[in-house]
């Protein structure tokens, strides 16, 4: 786990949006959004459409709609998190 993945999945303890994420971090957005997918992939996180309602994955569109979403580690990227 490189240590920009560690410090994404640090902050996704609770579920937070993408702009308050893009703020905590003040990285390019580019590249944030190059490193979520990258957890989105691995499994590590999950998308909500709002606080408190998760996105299933077949209806994702992250592409288009990642500032839209919210964003919260999954069991998996708590472990990889935990494991570093």
């Amino acid at each position: 786990m490189t240590d920009s993945e560690f410090d994404i999945l640090d902050e996704l303890y609770f579920v937070i949006s993408f702009i308050e994420l893009h703020q905590k971090l003040s990285w390019d957005e580019l590249e944030l959004k190059q490193w979520l997918s990258l957890l989105l992939n691995r499994g590590y996180i999950k998308c909500f459409i709002n606080a408190s309602d998760e996105l299933p994955h077949e209806d994702l569109d992250f592409e288009n709609n990642y500032r839209n979403y919210h964003y919260l580690v999954t069991k998996e990227g708590l472990f990889a998190h935990n494991s570093k």
